[in-house]
């Protein structure tokens, strides 16, 4: 290797650790971005972009021998032909369920940006002041005030659209032009506004997909193939916004198939020196060294990373001096709405397929609402028309047929509730020494579950959305209450979270590790709740306030 020594080492490339890289290159350092996986090229990559359904072998639909390959991720809608070699191999990195949890993963260059659902909220300080009204966990080391301004600057970079809403609950940010509901989600939205007296609100979802041309970025095309890859930019990913404005400066260094095995640690310095990286190609090991390090493998596997870096100081890992490491796993649990159908809007067409939905903001446990158990929910949806690809019960061949599927069908509406679980203790990955992937390391086994609170919450998420829809004149309304299983939300959080005090936390409020103060870790780890938004947005503005404060110490010399 002929350059070995860095400023600073970016561990991952996704959402967390692409802003990384952003932040540290252009504020000056020599930066090595190191993902476990392959490398994906912006556009030249995105093999699948511009193929529809007839385009794939099975419709772009999964086969019998891909649910035999993908044995976790046929659990859910990723299991597809249109994108399979986006998701990781289960069989070649396994993990170990001592209680079901659906991990899905994404180990390539930008990681899950390329497949994210770009829903894009602010947290409030009714998130934040939460665990310590609750008496819950422990306190958020900072409040909305604090982060409200490195919202604006990630925001303003990602390019997020928005409607203005003025919901005390889910601050407004720096939009730009909102996508449009369409005739029917507007007339619902009226119609719930109405019922609830303005204390519920169905707005247009917040989402990184740009409306307006951006850092030489397309607008959104509403192709709705997102996850495919976007050739035109249209939607924030490492790929598309991030990387370029790194690469801009000249500064970083991208190393794919490089699997971080540990953080090297100076126990008399009492800092890091580096990483340890297995090349995922060769087998062979290398070392690279750097004055800061940031962690962002994803909440997992950042986990794993710090407790993969034992050393005779810390037998549990590198951050593990609280006993907090590897807990307080989080998600958000989901599976549970409601859909009907919608009548009187047959001569309703709309052009294009819009990559956004509604949102429904979190109403339960707030403004003098007061339920048997803590936090809430929040609902996504939409409603839109039966394709061409329907089938009619009384049609099956011959020409009425034929007539009937000139036109599209009916309308429908259907929303899924987003709900908060929280912090707690017992749910926790581990290191299983029983078991080694592909390349021989120890897999993570992962122990995690819902409890009391989320089944309460539950029946209130399902009763809630049937009574919403119902009250807005959606016809026939049918609930749904899936499983509920911690990972189907796709949004892990905590095990290793901030704090102010290094002995309840593994993070300081700056998301340095407390045993190694030139370590931040700014992935979904660091999070003391999940609130019940999604968390990608509030990431990037932790990413970036960590990237300036380690710059400053590095520039005091305190790091």
């Amino acid at each position: 290797m002929s350059d070995q020594n860095y400023d600073a080492i970016v561990v991952g490339s996704g959402i967390s650790g692409g802003w990384a890289a952003k932040e540290l290159t252009e504020k000056g350092l020599k930066v090595l971005m190191l993902e476990r996986g392959r490398n994906i090229e912006h556009i030249k990559d995105y093999v699948n972009a511009n193929k529809e359904a007839w385009d794939y072998p099975h419709r772009g639909r999964r086969t019998q021998q891909m649910e035999k390959d993908y044995p976790v991720l046929k659990r859910d809608y990723p299991l597809n032909e249109t994108n399979l070699d986006y998701w990781v191999n289960d069989k070649e990195s396994p993990y170990t369920e001592i209680k079901r949890f659906d991990w899905f993963r994404g180990y390539h260059v930008g990681g899950r940006s390329l497949m994210w659902g770009r829903q894009s909220y602010r947290w409030s300080d009714f998130d934040f002041e939460a665990n310590a009204k609750d008496g819950i966990a422990v306190d958020w080391p900072v409040r909305y005030k604090e982060i409200a301004p490195w919202y604006d600057y990630a925001e303003k970079f990602a390019g997020i659209s928005g409607s203005r809403d003025g919901l005390a609950q889910l601050p407004d940010g720096q939009f730009m032009p909102a996508m449009e509901m369409n005739c029917v989600e507007k007339d619902v939205s009226a119609r719930m506004k109405d019922y609830y007296k303005g204390q519920r609100a169905m707005i247009i979802g917040r989402t990184a997909n740009i409306t307006v041309p951006h850092e030489g970025r397309t607008n959104c095309q509403f192709r709705n193939k997102c996850w495919l890859g976007c050739p035109f930019g249209g939607y924030f990913s490492t790929q598309s916004a991030t990387l370029p404005a790194a690469m801009k400066t000249g500064r970083l260094t991208l190393r794919p198939w490089s699997i971080v095995t540990k953080i090297l640690y100076d126990k008399d310095k009492k800092r890091a020196t580096g990483v340890e990286v297995l090349d995922a190609e060769t087998n062979k090991t290398y070392v690279f060294n750097s004055k800061i390090v940031f962690l962002n493998a994803s909440t997992l596997n950042s986990a794993w990373v710090l407790m993969n870096s034992a050393t005779d100081v810390w037998p549990d890992g590198l951050g593990s001096s609280s006993g907090e490491l590897g807990h307080n796993l989080m998600d958000h649990h989901l599976g549970v709405g409601a859909g009907g159908h919608v009548d009187g809007y047959e001569d309703k067409y709309y052009f294009g397929r819009r990559a956004n939905g509604i949102y429904i903001p979190r109403y339960r446990n707030l403004f003098g609402d007061k339920r048997d158990y803590l936090r809430g929910f929040g609902y996504q949806g939409g409603a839109s028309r039966q394709g061409y690809g329907r089938e009619i019960a009384e049609l099956s061949i011959g020409g009425a047929y034929k007539d009937a599927l000139t036109e599209p069908g009916p309308w429908s509406m259907g929303i899924g509730g987003f709900g908060e679980i929280l912090p707690y203790h017992e749910n926790k990955v581990t290191l299983d020494k029983t078991k080694k992937d592909k390349w021989g390391l120890n897999v993570l086994a992962i122990d995690c579950e819902l409890k009391e609170n989320e089944l309460k919450m539950r029946k209130d998420m399902l009763q809630d959305a049937i009574e919403m829809l119902e009250a807005a004149g959606v016809k026939d309304v049918k609930g749904r209450d899936g499983d509920g299983t911690p990972g189907r939300g796709i949004h892990e959080m905590g095990t290793a979270r901030m704090g102010a005090d290094p002995k309840t936390s593994v993070l300081n409020k700056y998301n340095q590790v407390w045993d190694a103060p030139n370590v931040y870790v700014t992935d979904g780890s660091f999070m003391v709740s999940a609130a019940c938004v999604n968390p990608s947005l509030t990431y990037m503005a932790f990413t970036a306030r960590a990237v300036d404060h380690a710059v400053s110490e590095l520039k005091k010399q305190n790091l």
